[in-house]
């Protein structure tokens, strides 16, 4: 190694000591602490309503998976401590996904490379998708964390038979189907590793001992199984998305990530010229860390096909993340050598800081009903409000659902003015037939109404009133931009009351 470079790494070494914490602390300001100004999704609004209703509230029997999670204590005893806010809300998976990387580091260092936790780090910030969890009210920075120290604990016992590591494993795996019960891909990875590791006889428990963990794991987990059979049954009333194709499980795998650590640590070697003779990873180490990074996305694109019932949605994946960005930190140390880890960890850190964007939130409903109110309508004015959720249909949906409840769990939290009219998910056809009624009876007669919802439904109703002949003339403007929920106001003009009048046989 020339001298230079000996020299430049023993200056560096004392500088990054500071400089690693530095961008460590600047990733987290930037990419996880300033998005938790925005308001909620609706599904954190669903947390709110799970949290200050109780998850036995009647409205919640048409989803009975929403509550199947243990997750739901977390932010209630975050607003019991610190009072109810969108922040308090999130806190909990802030705090949780600090302890992700935490196990994450550890996991780097005992699987790849004592120095490569730093750089571990940083991939973990490289994914959007993971930072987007860290600052979520949902379940999912729980079951990241959850993942992330069940498989730990599991190669600490493997490693060395410590009756507490295998404890902890057998807490933490028992944990995660309880946290979200789409997580069941990473049990084949705990079992493959173990078998892996059994076959090359490299365990510190007996063949016997891992069997019996396992089965323990097994037994603690039959509870969860005979509450998700009957879901299973009727999954198909709440599938959300279209069957995966190629395309998405191709961007599911974030390539992205690993041909940015992979060939950028290609680079570093060659620009310094780096020794080429490096260790090839273990058999077991690409076992566990390939799969973890594939379990997910394969197996429920698997299970979507086979079943018919998608369940290819992103944040349904997200136990895999942290094997992701080890995966990809595997890929790394195919071409850097100890000692140089700390480093490259820097210059990947100062390009996630850089390039990579924040995590924003696409639904404003906060924005949107504060819009509403600032239209000074009256208590009279008819507000249309489109279900979210795609169980709001006959016969649970009726125009006289009774609130506070599940299907319109946002009126709750980010309240609206005006005499509330609940339409059912989308197009529904019992919508129609209601619209067709309220035409009639209380909509031509006001002299506006507001639209409120998520995008797709109210560009359904909108069009649908616009082509009713009782508002031909009336003026429908939006009220703003806020993501993927819409406000739109019809308002009478003084020619459409004219037309109005003479529609109705009035002088």
């Amino acid at each position: 190694m020339p001298s230079l470079l000996k020299e430049w790494l023993a200056r560096s070494s004392t500088a990054l000591r500071f400089v690693l914490p530095v961008l460590l602390l600047l990733c987290v300001v930037r990419l996880w602490l300033l998005p938790l100004r925005s308001g909620f999704w609706v599904d954190e609004m669903v947390t709110a309503f799970v949290v200050q209703h109780g998850s036995s509230d009647p409205s919640l029997a048409i989803a009975p998976q929403v509550t199947k999670s243990i997750y739901y204590v977390l932010p209630k005893a975050a607003i019991a401590m610190f009072g109810s806010s969108e922040l308090v809300y999130r806190l909990p998976s802030l705090i949780l996904a600090g302890i992700a990387l935490i196990f994450v580091t550890l996991i780097a260092r005992r699987l790849i490379r004592r120095d490569a936790g730093w750089f571990a780090v940083f991939a973990c910030f490289g994914l959007r998708s993971l930072d987007y969890e860290a600052g979520d009210a949902r379940p999912y920075a729980l079951g990241i964390c959850v993942a992330a120290g069940a498989l730990l604990f599991l190669i600490r016992w493997l490693d060395d038979g410590r009756l507490s590591d295998g404890a902890l494993f057998v807490i933490f795996a028992a944990m995660l189907w309880r946290v979200q019960l789409v997580y069941w891909p990473v049990y084949i990875v705990f079992a493959l590793y173990a078998i892996v590791r059994v076959l090359k006889r490299d365990t510190g428990p007996s063949p016997l001992g891992v069997a019996v963990l396992f089965a323990i794991v097994g037994l603690t987990l039959i509870p969860v199984l005979l509450d998700a059979l009957p879901l299973f049954r009727e999954a198909r009333a709440h599938v959300i998305v279209e069957l995966p194709d190629v395309r998405e499980i191709w961007n599911s795998l974030k390539i992205g990530l690993f041909l940015t650590c992979g060939l950028g640590a290609l680079a570093f070697a060659y620009l310094f010229d780096l020794p080429r003779v490096l260790q090839r990873p273990q058999a077991p180490t690409v076992v566990i860390l390939l799969g973890w990074w594939l379990c997910a996305p394969v197996g429920l694109f698997a299970m979507s096909w086979i079943t018919g019932n998608s369940l290819f949605v992103q944040r349904y994946m997200s136990e895999s993340l942290p094997g992701t960005a080890l995966g990809a930190t595997l890929a790394a140390s195919l071409f850097l050598p100890s000692g140089f880890w700390k480093p490259a960890a820097a210059m990947l850190g100062l390009g996630i800081l850089l390039f990579t964007r924040a995590p924003h939130q696409a639904s404003d409903w906060r924005a949107a009903s504060k819009a509403i109110h600032q239209l000074g309508i009256t208590a009279d004015t008819p507000v249309i409000v489109p279900s979210p959720f795609i169980e709001a249909r006959s016969p649970v949906w009726t125009p006289d659902y009774a609130l506070p409840g599940f299907l319109y769990c946002h009126l709750d939290y980010y309240p609206v003015q005006g005499k509330l009219l609940l339409f059912p998910f989308e197009g529904a056809p019992e919508g129609r037939s209601y619209a067709k009624e309220l035409v009639e009876t209380t909509l031509s007669s006001s002299p506006r109404f507001v639209i409120y919802g998520g995008d797709l439904s109210v560009r359904i109703w909108r069009d649908w009133f616009q082509d009713q002949p009782q508002f031909e003339g009336w003026r429908e403007r939006s009220l703003g931009q806020f993501g993927d929920v819409e406000a739109v106001v019809f308002e009478r003009t003084v020619d459409s009351s004219s037309a109005a009048r003479i529609e109705f046989g009035q002088p």
